[in-house]
């Protein structure tokens, strides 16, 4: 790398894709971005906020040709597709991080239960490293693979990790979420449901009957506690473009409700994440102090989409329901940044040995 970072995005047509290479060509050591497409369209139609980056498309054959000559390649393909190329890019000797769901899961049962066929793959699947980088740190630097979480994930697991840690929350309990996403997180696809016209002012409620991502959720939050977890995942696209809005409902343990308050809740996250930039630099609490009556409506002591927009941030507010002993969590980020391309970035800084930060240090709009 003694010439600067060279980088692939295999689909790079689609959101993240184009939202990966707005960063990377923001990132003071990398000096090549290769992005693919099979569309004979333009880079710079595609993505007319890049007009003048110089990037162009290339065939994702001769890239993945050339791959033994990228440090990284950054696979933003639909599920299904990238456990097909993952093999040969690892075997030409880049290292990979797969925005899709593809190496989120370690057993490829619970892969073909949840997306419906089986893993082409699962010789690969035990040596990718989980990416919240928040939490697997310490593994990413000798990771060929990466398997990069969902938005809805990494928006749930950096809200819930503290209270599940330590042993808040009541096993038994399922966990209540309530997850709304802008309507990029419905993909570049047309659909006439997502469009302007129809969207403006609409809730799409969708995937009531069970989530993809609960089981995620329901793996990956069990390596915080000592036994299983049930999450009660419920998801809706709103009327906005970009940012995840979740709320979580987390009935705490009857023998520790006595003297339990918002201020000690605050407490728990910020020995957790630390205060401001100190401690993890993209997890971020508001402590607001209460203002008003117990029934005013004090909007500013939670955190709102619109804080973290165009950001790698995961801002998080809390608050205790004392009379029914539930802890209510609020967390959010911008899908397109921290729930996906900028969580990639920051494990690709990981994993060089770069400061984490590098190329992610902008604050929301």
């Amino acid at each position: 790398m003694s010439n600067g970072i060279r980088t692939a995005v295999i689909g790079a047509t689609g959101y993240t894709g184009g939202e990966l290479c707005r960063l990377l060509l923001g990132h003071p050591a990398v000096t090549e971005i290769l992005p693919t497409s099979r569309s004979a369209e333009s880079f710079e139609r595609v993505h007319p906020n890049l007009l003048g980056s110089g990037l162009r498309f290339h065939d994702v054959d001769e890239v993945t040709a050339a791959a033994g000559d990228m440090d990284v390649t950054f696979l933003c393909t639909p599920s299904g597709e990238a456990m097909h190329r993952a093999p040969g890019l690892l075997r030409a000797g880049t290292r990979v991080i797969d925005l899709s769901a593809d190496f989120r899961f370690t057993d490829p049962v619970a892969y073909e239960q949840t997306y419906g066929a089986p893993h082409s793959a699962p010789e690969l699947l035990p040596e990718a490293v989980y990416g919240v980088t928040e939490f697997n740190r310490k593994a990413l630097p000798a990771a060929r693979l990466v398997a990069n979480p969902g938005c809805y994930v990494i928006t749930g697991l950096l809200a819930l990790e503290p209270l599940l840690s330590s042993g808040l929350a009541d096993p038994a309990a399922p966990l209540h979420i309530s997850a709304v996403n802008g309507t990029t997180g419905a993909g570049v696809k047309p659909r006439t449901e997502i469009l302007h016209a129809e969207a403006f002012g609409a809730m799409l409620p969708y995937s009531l009957q069970g989530h993809r991502h609960a089981p995620e959720l329901e793996d990956r939050l069990a390596e915080f506690t000592d036994g299983p977890v049930t999450v009660d995942l419920s998801t809706a696209h709103g009327p906005f473009a970009r940012g995840i809005h979740l709320q979580a409902s987390v009935r705490i343990r009857e023998d520790l409700r006595s003297g339990l308050s918002r201020a000690r809740l605050l407490g728990h996250y910020t020995d957790r994440y630390g205060a401001g930039a100190e401690g993890e630099f993209f997890v971020r609490i508001n402590t607001q102090d209460q203002l008003g009556g117990l029934t005013d409506k004090d909007y500013r002591r939670y955190p709102n989409p619109t804080g973290v927009t165009g950001s790698n941030f995961c801002h998080i507010g809390v608050d205790y329901d004392a009379r029914r002993g539930v802890a209510k969590v609020v967390s959010v980020t911008d899908n397109l940044v921290k729930g996906a391309a900028g969580s990639a970035l920051q494990n690709m800084n990981v994993m060089l040995g770069l400061d984490e930060t590098a190329g992610l240090r902008g604050y929301g709009l």
